[in-house]
Formats: C-alpha cells, sequence, structure tokens
C-alpha cells in the first residue's frame, strides 16, 4: 500500500508539472501513456526492450564471472594482487565514455564491442568486492577442509561459495545498478536499436513523449528485476548469515 501511494503521489505531482509546464517539454502522463500503447502495438517497445535485457544479461555474467574469478586470485595471491592492482586501479577511474569510444574505434560498432565495453566498465567493480571477500574467508575453515582431505570442488561448494554469498550479493547489486546506466549510453553512441538508441532518436526530433514512453518502461523493469532476482537473493544471503551466527552461537 505504501508503494502504491508513494506511485500515486508521483503520477499526481507529473500531472500537476505538466499542466503548468508546455506539453511539448513535460507531456502528461495519459500522453505519454498513449504513445507507450502505440510503440506496444506496434512491436518496438518489446523488441528494443529485449534487446536492451539481453544486452545487459550477456555484459553482466562476462562482468561478474571474469570479475568474481579475478577477484578471487587477488584476494588469495598477494604477489598477483600486487601485480594487478594498478590496473585495477586504473580500470577503475578510467571513465566510460572513453571505454566505449575506443571499444567502438579498435573493434568497430558491432555488437561485440558493445557487450565487452559495458562489461569492462563493470569488471573492476566486481573485482574490489569479491577480493574483499576472499581475503576474509576463514582460515580454520580451510584447515578443517585440509585436515579432513576435503577435495577442490568440495571446498569451492561448501567453504568458499558460501562466504563470498554475501560479497556476491553485494557486486550484483551495485554491478546491476551500473551496467544499466551503461547499456543506453553504449546504445545511444553506437547501436541501431534498444532503449538507448529510441531515446536518442526521440531526443533529436525533441519528442517528449515518446522519449519517456522507452524511459518509463526501462526503469519499470530496472525494477522489476531488482524485486523479484536481487532483493530475495540478498534476502536469501542474509538468512544464511543469520543461520551461521546462531549455530556458531550455540556452540
Amino acid at each position: 500500500m505504501i508503494r502504491l501511494a508513494s506511485l500515486a503521489a508521483l503520477l499526481g505531482l507529473w500531472q500537476i508539472g505538466a499542466w503548468l509546464s508546455d506539453p511539448r517539454r513535460l507531456p502528461g502522463p495519459f500522453l505519454v501513456l498513449e504513445t507507450m500503447m502505440e510503440e506496444a502495438r506496434s512491436g518496438a517497445l518489446f523488441a528494443n526492450l529485449a534487446v536492451t535485457l539481453a544486452r545487459v544479461v550477456a555484459s553482466f555474467t562476462l562482468a561478474m564471472s571474469l570479475g568474481a574469478a579475478i577477484g578471487y586470485v587477488m584476494g588469495r595471491n598477494k604477489i598477483l594482487d600486487r601485480l594487478l592492482d594498478p590496473w585495477l586501479v586504473a580500470l577503475l577511474n578510467l571513465p566510460a565514455l572513453v571505454v566505449i569510444v575506443l571499444a567502438y574505434v579498435w573493434a568497430g560498432l558491432t555488437e561485440a564491442a558493445a557487450i565487452g565495453a559495458v562489461a569492462l566498465n563493470k569488471l573492476p567493480n566486481a573485482v574490489v568486492v569479491i577480493r574483499e571477500g576472499a581475503r576474509a574467508l576463514d582460515p580454520q575453515l580451510e584447515e578443517m577442509a585440509q585436515a579432513f582431505r576435503f577435495s577442490r570442488a568440495a571446498r569451492l561448494r561448501h567453504l568458499v561459495l558460501p562466504q563470498l554469498a554475501p560479497y556476491v550479493a553485494a557486486a550484483t547489486r551495485s554491478g546491476l545498478s551500473l551496467v544499466w546506466k551503461i547499456v543506453l549510453v553504449v546504445e545511444l553512441l553506437g547501436r541501431s536499436n534498444g532503449v538507448g538508441f529510441e531515446i536518442n532518436m526521440a531526443f533529436q526530433l525533441f519528442d517528449m513523449k515518446l522519449l519517456l514512453a522507452y524511459a518509463l518502461p526501462f526503469v519499470a523493469l530496472m525494477l522489476g528485476v531488482e524485486t523479484l532476482l536481487v532483493q530475495p537473493l540478498e534476502q536469501y544471503v542474509a538468512r544464511w548469515r543469520r543461520g551461521g551466527a546462531r549455530r556458531r552461537h550455540n556452540r
């Protein structure tokens, strides 16, 4: 109920702002909804949302996979950590726009360049978070695994992954929020489809109704992923940590 009340208040403020403003600059919610329905009936809205979502999934999966592996190795190996840390700092401070432009210049206006540019911008964030998790692994559990001669697969499944789970959840939340934004920039600069491309076209035509008709479903999609995937993951991790803390206390 509270969320619905907040949404209703937002729509009310939007409508009041539209009444007080030039409709070409701030169209009302009903005008935007009408444009959104037209784009949905033509199939363009769903097609562009699907393309953008596919790029988000591909970029995020690539960045998290590489970032988790690199972060874990850096967290467990001091020599590699010192060797790769300058590269990590450089990537953390390199503007996303520079990475995107260089990717398009070097690899062309291709899908691989777009996904690679987004993944490279997300990669250092994942490495930093997972590295901290790898540094925080309990050495006593490692000694126990050696004493009981756990296999590498058993160590990874029963010791490493449960301890890294909170850090993976944190990297997922921060990474998704970053990937959503950068994908739009990538599409705006060098792709011929997607939500970012359509927003760019609407901007060039100064068509605020079309711009909002694509921006709002994109925001709704982000909120859906956050509510249905990210928050349940964080709740599961928090429950696991509380359960582990209770078991240690009972001992």
